[in-house]
């Protein structure tokens, strides 16, 4: 059996940029641990290629659309490649083999009486001639008044609305004032999948059961809308067989750019259908963001199960990327695109980070600038990179030279037996797209090797006693050698540095499971040693951030005075660590959920916190989780509160959840530890 790995298809108007890393890099780093641990993998990927916005962006620079992909298709896969993620196949979504099974598939939903004809009003250009999807018509904010505001939804406010509710349209293309009119589209009846549907997120393996519960929430209780798969021309996408001027919705061919890349890769005609049939053994595995769960987890499946094949049998969800707890801007200079970063830093810096930061849920993630220097500075530099100098270095030395001890009972070899012991751990977190829990672990092995040779000085033991100081050197490197396997699906070039310095073959996963004390041959030298990575200063990291001057304010008739600025009250000041190391942080298990009477937004919880009695909380989070849905999950609790009173109920701590607030919150996922435990 194979398992089949994708990411999500990078839309092919622009460049790869740090948050688009966030997955990638996750998804590489399972990958190449998948691999060491020997399971045969498949990793493919492709540009998404169609729709509205890539072809009035080629029309504006005076080239085809298929001019316009084919420069991001060649800049986005030397981004990865240079980023050391590794595609087995990476494809295009306008390709032959696409065509074939977009035309494949829709033939047979359609065969199968899941397509159906209706008409649609839509947002007409009379200028330019042309439908306009809701993103091209701009307008004043029916709700806050805010200008310049998309037809679909308000990006001050958040408010979401139709097109025709937005005050003053214009076409985002002639800036005409839109028409309305109507015609045909062809819908998809994903309502006539909701049993299948509603069974798929039963399944506590397909995706993260959070989201499981906020899918069933937002769109069952509702009642599952038909998707409309058809577009007007002029569209640049495939044309609808048997209809005139319509072509496949993006959102429809996109997605089947996985099987189309699996039949590219694999060099014959139908070889996709050796993973996607729906007796294939092998697994299929999507890692996605947050922000396009519906379209995976819903729509994807339920059209893949009425066409005959094979579902995805699990949909990884990452969270966002923010930079210094902020959306990504490009006036700030912190939308940073992948070449900045690789312009100025070393790409292994980043996965480091990454993979550090990244846990098994949605959760976003910050990439705070000083912390990420002072991260990698005391733990990949000072904590990793300065055990295997010392060791290695020190052993290259001329009073060894390269020379290994002979293996033998004792501290050191005790030392090296402990680290053996937490791989079953470690392994168990990377198979769970858990590298946070894995990179913890991998640190405090270092971290006690690193007081291992403090506490023996072997620098000055040789001295004296060169043999002993020779021991608990090679019993160092055989720590060296262990983090060589632990840290490749992470950073594989400095893996393969260490392995290269201690003169050792590639150790891996597989064989760490039976491998005992020494791994290293003692009878092979060393070779050559150096430090594997520098440390990073603030002037190096700064580079990376390019503010772009805000646009010059429109010049008037007439001179006003201007207004008068309101007080910024910047941002909410910061604590330093020591007070933030007061709050406790413990797993706590939902034992009841109900909903609080005349609060729509509260919970009242009640959880075991491994103490003698449940604890009450009350919690703001009933627009996004039914109570239902949460009994007998594991959650965070800040426990240490002060008791307060909400809606006269007495609540003892709160629950961690992440996100913008009402519908849009995940809770924080400690995974399946004992009530107590406590959360770092």
């Amino acid at each position: 059996m194979a398992t089949l790995v994708t990411c999500a298809l990078p839309y092919a108007n622009g460049s790869i940029h740090l948050g688009h890393m966030v997955e990638h890099v996750q998804t590489d780093i399972h990958v190449r641990f998948l691999r060491s641990t020997g399971e045969q993998v498949l990793f493919l990927c492709a540009d998404d290629t169609h729709g509205t916005p890539i072809e009035l962006a080629a029309m504006k620079q005076g080239v085809t659309p298929e001019a316009f992909i084919a420069r991001f298709h060649e800049e986005h896969q030397k981004d990865f490649r240079d980023f050391d993620v590794v595609f087995d196949a990476y494809h295009s979504t306008n390709s032959p083999e696409n065509k074939h099974y977009a035309e494949l598939i829709y033939g047979r939903l359609k065969d199968q009486g899941f397509i159906e004809r209706r008409d649609v009003e839509q947002a007409f250009d009379p200028k330019a001639n042309r439908f306009l999807p809701d993103r091209f018509i701009r307008g004043t904010c029916p709700n806050c008044g805010a200008t310049d505001q998309y037809g679909d939804g308000c990006e001050k406010c958040g408010a979401t609305y139709s097109p025709k509710e937005l005050k003053d349209p214009k076409s985002a293309i002639s800036g005409e004032a839109p028409i309305w009119k109507s015609s045909p589209h062809l819908f998809f009846m994903l309502s006539k999948q909701r049993e299948f549907l509603k069974a798929l997120l039963e399944r506590s393996d397909f995706v993260h059961p959070g989201l499981a519960a906020q899918l069933k929430n937002q769109f069952f209780e509702k009642g599952l809308s038909d998707w409309d798969i058809s577009r007007d021309a002029p569209y640049f996408g495939f044309a609808i067989p048997g209809e005139k001027d319509k072509f496949f919705y993006v959102w429809l061919d996109a997605p089947i750019g996985y099987i189309s890349t699996t039949e590219k890769w694999s060099g014959k005609k139908d070889g996709a259908l050796e993973y996607w049939n729906p007796k294939s053994p092998h697994r299929i595995v999507h890692c996605i963001g947050k922000d396009i769960v519906y379209f995976h987890c819903l729509f994807w499946p339920a059209v893949l199960d009425v066409a005959g094949f094979k579902r995805p049998d699990r949909v990884h969800v990452h969270g966002h990327l923010t930079v210094d707890g902020e959306k990504m801007s490009k006036t700030r200079g912190t939308f940073i695109n992948a070449r900045t970063w690789l312009d100025h830093l070393d790409p292994s810096y980043l996965r480091f980070f990454y993979a550090s930061m990244l846990g098994p849920g949605p959760e976003d993630v910050d990439l705070s600038l000083t912390e990420f220097r002072q991260r990698v500075n005391a733990e990949l530099v000072n904590n990793l990179g300065n055990l295997a100098n010392r060791s290695l270095s020190l052993l290259a030395h001329a009073d060894h030279g390269k020379k290994l001890a002979a293996a033998a009972p004792g501290e050191g070899a005790d030392l090296v037996k402990a680290a053996l012991a937490r791989v079953p751990e470690i392994r168990a977190a990377f198979a769970a797209f858990d590298s946070r829990t894995a990179m913890k672990a991998i640190l405090e092995i270092g971290q006690s090797a690193n007081q291992f040779l403090t506490k023996h000085e072997p620098w000055k033991r040789k001295k004296t006693d060169l043999e002993g100081a020779r021991s608990v050197l090679s019993d160092a490197a055989e720590i060296v050698y262990l983090l060589t396997a632990l840290l490749e699906p992470v950073v594989p070039k400095l893996a393969a540095k260490l392995r290269e310095q201690l003169n050792a073959p590639p150790l891996t996963f597989k064989q760490l499971e039976s491998a005992q004390y020494p791994l290293l041959d003692r009878a092979r030298p060393t070779g050559d040693a150096s430090p594997i990575i520098n440390r990073l200063d603030e002037e190096q990291v700064a580079k990376i951030i390019v503010p772009q001057a805000p646009p010059a304010p429109a010049k008037t008739a007439t001179a006003a005075p201007a207004a008068k600025p309101k007080a910024d009250a910047g941002p909410p000041p910061e604590i330093e660590y020591p007070d933030f190391a007061k709050v406790e942080l413990k797993v706590g298990k939902v034992l009841a959920a109900e909903k609080v009477q005349k609060a729509d937004k509260l919970l009242k919880l009640t959880v075991d916190l491994g103490e003698s009695a449940p604890r009450t909380i009350v919690s703001g989070i009933a627009e996004a989780y039914a109570p239902e849905a949460l009994v007998g999950r594991n959650v965070v609790v800040v426990a240490n509160l002060k008791p307060r009173a909400l809606k006269g109920i007495e609540s003892r701590g709160m629950i961690l959840t992440a996100g913008p607030g009402g519908k849009e919150l995940t809770l924080l996922d400690p995974g399946p530890r004992a009530p107590g435990s406590e959360v770092k």
